[in-house]
């Protein structure tokens, strides 16, 4: 039996990982996907850290920039405990071979680390390294992992977890290679399987893949899941391709645009703000774009090479020479797996979550920009040395089959049923949520928005993956993911049928204000069922 299992291998595993193994416990990181391939290689614009490089910054400053974004529904001690540690973060990936960008003065140490204004920011707090800064974050994290001896499991889909009474054993995945189930047992686990975006299927900046895998597996081994209806749009993605075009972009000085050349919001409002104001020029029937060409070639190259090859490579627009077209595309969950003080899931004892996935009450209704590449480094690692701890005193007694031969069965029933379209199923779920529960909402869609959920979740079990065979099957990872997504799109309608008021990126209309009777946290959890 491994002390901690990490479930997901981005940015928050591996720095978890990382922590685990340096505390001295055996690491297992598992995952669907290669390491880096996953959602942190598509960060683009910087990690916050107020290191005060470029001009005068202080934590206590972004400290309140965070809790100022969050809108009421951070936990400040959460908040503080993250932006304190934004400095030794910087200074520790520094360490480990992270090329930051650097100041013309070249000093060694992080003195030398050159920084961005985002979104929300009181000042150029973003660290960076161009705009590849999540792709090198990662790139740099497992290289480390690889040297320190982590082991590592890939292409394995998370079933379900190992929850005989109250407290993790393990989890049970899906060998994509083989199609065996696989029973892993573990003294402790860490959920880092990232965030809910791709329910917004065909309208996010997110992989196909991020469907909430780990938060399903929660919610039904018993764990709790909160503040799912906060959902941040970004306000710049490709208007054809929804790729998207970093915060760096605004940050290092473009202008948003409608088509009559008129800038009509301040770039670097929140993004809750900005990407109402695009929706609303939109409403109206104008197009939106991002204007880079005043920055001119230099710049643009050399600070935003990839903005430039996405814009080319996607859209057939070179910024240096024509405005983008760009729309708010869904970017980032601020809702999560429901976590303590220790990043321990409630309801699941040695059970813990990290970055996208999790639900730490840094970010509350609205994150800022910056602070996503510092969450899952900082309290990743956090995560992994708690679960460490959890270890050193738990059972290494190894879980029965129950929940493997549990999930064979399923797998065995999904194939019983006629082959059918799920791709259709999920681009009617991707649509219903962007049009019904989107950057402005109200009661009346949200409704039609669950009844068309529900109705897609029924059609869901009448058909089974198209390809039958066993080895390979991404029909069905396809099949299964979707079965997450359909689990989880119903927690968000729910929970913004539920909350009255607009806060941060929940914005309903007749109810346009934030109401201090809803400054707390919506919570969903189900009563699991006895085997």
């Amino acid at each position: 039996m491994i002390d901690v299992l990490i479930v997901g291998s981005g940015g928050a595993g591996l720095s978890a990982a990382l922590a685990a193994k340096e505390a001295g416990a055996s690491v297992l990181v598992v995952g669907k996907m290669y390491p880096t391939n996953s959602q942190t290689s598509m960060a683009q614009g910087g990690i916050n850290a107020a290191l005060g490089n470029v001009e005068e910054d202080h934590i206590s400053l972004h400290i309140q920039d965070t809790i100022k974004s969050a809108h009421g529904l951070c936990d400040e001690d959460m908040v503080r405990r993250m932006c304190a540690d934004g400095p030794k973060t910087v200074q520790w990936l520094e360490s480990i071979g992270v090329p930051f960008s650097r100041l013309d003065n070249q000093k060694p140490g992080i003195g030398s680390i050159a920084q961005r204004k985002m979104g929300g920011a009181s000042a150029k707090r973003a660290c960076y390294a161009q705009d590849y800064t999540g792709l090198k974050i990662l790139h740099t994290l497992y290289d480390t992992c690889l040297k320190a001896g982590i082991d590592f499991l890939d292409e394995h889909f998370l079933l379900n977890l190992i929850v005989p009474e109250d407290t993790v054993k393990g989890a049970t995945f899906l060998n994509i290679r083989t199609g065996e189930v696989v029973q892993i047992d573990a003294k402790s686990v860490v959920m880092a399987t990232g965030g809910y975006g791709a329910i917004y299927h065909g309208h996010t900046t997110n992989m196909y893949g991020s469907t909430g895998d780990g938060l399903a597996a929660v919610l039904r081994a018993g764990g709790a899941l909160s503040d799912m209806e906060f959902v941040q749009f970004h306000p710049t993605g490709l208007k054809n391709s929804c790729i998207l075009m970093s915060e760096s972009a605004r940050g290092e000085g473009g202008y948003l645009i409608n088509g009559q050349g008129e800038r009509f919001i301040d770039e670097l409002k929140p993004r809750d703000e900005v990407a109402r104001a695009i929706f609303m020029q939109m409403r109206q029937g104008e197009e939106v774009f991002l204007d880079l060409r005043h920055l001119g070639e230099k710049r643009l190259l050399s600070l935003l090479p990839q903005e430039v090859a996405l814009c080319k490579l996607h859209e057939k627009i070179d910024p240096l020479e024509s405005p983008v077209p760009i729309k708010p595309v869904t970017h980032y969950t601020m809702g999560g797996i429901d976590v303590d003080d220790a990043l321990e899931v409630k309801g699941i004892k040695g059970c813990f979550a990290a970055g996208e996935c999790a639900n730490a009450k840094v970010h509350g209704a609205n994150r800022l920009g910056g602070n996503a590449l510092l969450e899952i480094t900082a309290l990743g690692r956090f995560a992994g040395e708690n679960a460490y701890k959890h270890s050193i005193y738990a059972s290494a007694k190894n879980a029965d089959d129950a929940q493997k031969k549990r999930d064979e069965a399923e797998i065995g029933k999904i194939f019983e049923n006629r082959s059918g379209n799920a791709y259709a199923l999920l681009r009617e779920l991707g649509d219903t949520m962007y049009e019904k529960v989107g950057i402005v909402r109200d009661n009346t869609t949200l409704k039609e928005a669950l009844e068309r959920v529900i109705a897609l979740q029924v059609a869901l079990k009448k058909i089974a993956p198209g390809d039958r065979s066993k080895e390979n099957n991404q029909s069905l990872v396809e099949y299964l993911e979707l079965q997450n997504a359909l689990l989880l799109a119903p927690t968000v309608i729910s929970a913004a049928i539920a909350r009255d008021e607009s806060r941060g990126a929940h914005f309903k209309s007749g109810f346009e204000t934030e109401n201090e009777a809803f400054k707390k946290h919506i919570v969903l959890q189900w009563k699991r069922e006895e085997s």
